[in-house]
């Protein structure tokens, strides 16, 4: 079965961390581009993070540019969003998505990150 599975969203304090993880199953994630996206109550999902199939590039939206660092570890099939500093305006459900062409995503359920002290 083709799909994402995120986990390790939560409650934390501003300033604080959290690490998501989002398993791929059914393919293989290495293969393709892999994209972090969020989604606050009341406004649009956007992109936060990416990281391509070859050499592995990044990229992030300029608010969590130097505080989030996407990753991915290949024999487990997992990419990974670490996200630091965090500020109340990170709250958000996190979404893992897998590029498989123009026409085709695969989105994962979701994981729910709020920062408040």
């Amino acid at each position: 079965q083709v799909r994402l599975v995120e986990s390790g969203g939560g409650l934390v304090q501003p300033g604080g961390s959290l690490r998501l993880s989002c398993a791929a199953s059914g393919f293989i994630c290495s293969n393709f581009l892999m994209r972090w996206y969020r989604q606050a109550p009341g406004k649009e999902r956007e992109l936060v993070a990416t990281i391509s199939s070859a050499g592995g590039a990044t990229t992030y939206e300029d608010s969590v540019q130097g505080r989030f660092t996407i990753s991915r570890d290949n024999p487990k099939n997992t990419v990974y969003l670490q996200m630091d500093s965090l500020k109340p305006e990170d709250t958000a459900v996190y979404y893992c998505n897998a590029r498989f062409n123009i026409i085709s995503d695969l989105w994962g359920q979701g994981t729910q990150v709020t920062v408040s002290s």
